[in-house]
């Protein structure tokens, strides 16, 4: 009997142990074994080092530019190798995120071409973005002071002949694979499901105040109203800058520092949206296009994040909070690497890929402004029709 026991406890720690064997061996699946001979960042990366086009094409970076990402990221990206498998190092990790983001390519298919499994991808993604976020918004996305409004306004005024203007502000959405039991949280007014990204940009096509997450369902001014800018500017409590007088144009009066929308935003004293398109005078036609022309700003902000990060022209399939955090690093990285030699190229190449922007639909009921606010759109209206704000080819484009 004991014999027997004995017998039955041997074969029971020898299973055991052939178990724990298998499951070593397997750690570490066979495809993924042969991951630096055959791999992509092994292979096709370090050959793209030496090819400095076809390098930004696949990262839309440089070398030398994804260098620098990684002297910021890499210690929050580093993980402690195990006696079963080594670490993925932190330079593969940061290429598999940026190439996620600059293809639009699934993790499965970025998983088998760098011969990682799923969840390794899935988390470098996560990772990178999570660190961009945490090592990158002070000096990238900061909060604005009263120095940054005024550099702002006079970026306006030099480029796009708008005065006393904060910021061109407008809403994305971004196309998700909608959550399991969300129900109609995420739908948008398009049937798709989405989350949406408001953004205020400066003249430079720079983000200066973005705001992430709210519900693809949203209207009726919630993203908006709802948002620390647009508490923040009716509180006051943004360090905007005093009003000032409109360039050369003194006797119209002290103006408000403004930001500009489309229609669907709300006439406020420190927000112009354009003239309703019904029984338009002159005079109202140039405010129109005055501040169209400064609008557009957002819209080719939008149009260059997309042309560089690809993954915002496809549905994108990962948790609600993952892509939050996924289109908060494309804007920080957006911000570090804008170039105005790059501008125009990924504006030409975001309309020949024939991107179209889905437009937040922020709803803001009638929008009925104050007396003030209509008096303060008068006011520009005046300096945009006068000898001291008209521009020479206005009169052409209406």
């Amino acid at each position: 009997m004991r014999i027997n026991r004995r017998k039955a406890f041997a074969a029971l720690l020898l299973l055991t142990m052939l178990r724990r064997d298998r499951r070593r061996r397997l750690w570490v699946r066979p495809f993924n074994r042969l991951r630096s001979e055959r791999g992509d960042f092994h292979r096709l990366v370090a050959e793209l080092r030496l090819d400095a086009k076809r390098h930004h094409e696949y990262f839309r970076m440089s070398a030398e530019q994804m260098d620098e990402l990684l002297s910021i990221l890499g210690p929050e990206l580093q993980k402690q190798s195990t006696n079963y498998r080594a670490a993925i190092e932190p330079k593969q990790r940061l290429a598999v995120a940026l190439r996620y983001l600059a293809s639009g390519d699934s993790l499965i298919s970025l998983a088998s071409s760098y011969r990682l499994g799923h969840s390794t991808a899935s988390n470098s993604v996560h990772m990178v973005c999570a660190a961009v976020e945490k090592l990158m918004m002070q000096q990238h996305l900061p909060r604005p002071t009263k120095d940054t409004w005024t550099e702002v306004a006079q970026g306006f005024w030099a480029k796009w002949n708008f005065p006393n203007c904060l910021g061109a502000i407008d809403g994305k959405h971004v196309v998700i694979q909608a959550p399991p039991n969300s129900g109609s949280r995420y739908l948008n007014k398009r049937n798709g499901f989405s989350r949406v990204l408001l953004a205020l940009v400066d003249a430079d096509f720079r983000f200066r105040v973005i705001q992430v997450g709210d519900f693809g369902e949203i209207s009726d001014g919630g993203v908006y109203a709802a948002s620390d800018l647009g508490r923040g500017m009716e509180n006051g409590t943004l360090e905007v800058p005093p009003s000032a007088p409109l360039p050369g144009a003194a006797h119209l009066g002290d103006v408000p520092y403004v930001m500009v929308g489309n229609g669907a935003f709300p006439l406020k004293t420190y927000l112009m949206r354009p003239y309703p398109e019904r029984n338009l005078n002159h005079d109202k036609k140039i405010f129109n296009y005055r501040m169209s022309r400064a609008r557009m700003v957002v819209e080719h902000a939008f149009g260059i994040l997309s042309s560089r990060w690809r993954i915002f022209l496809r549905k994108i399939n990962l948790h609600p909070k993952h892509v939050d955090t996924l289109v908060m690093a494309g804007c920080i990285l957006h911000n570090f690497l804008l170039a105005p030699s790059e501008n125009l190229r990924l504006l030409y190449e975001a309309e020949e890929q024939g991107v179209r922007r889905m437009a937040a639909v922020l709803n803001m009921g009638e929008n009925r402004g104050t007396r003030a606010s209509f008096n303060i759109r008068e006011t520009y209206t005046n300096f945009f029709n006068s000898d001291e704000g008209s521009v020479s080819w206005q009169e052409k484009m209406i």
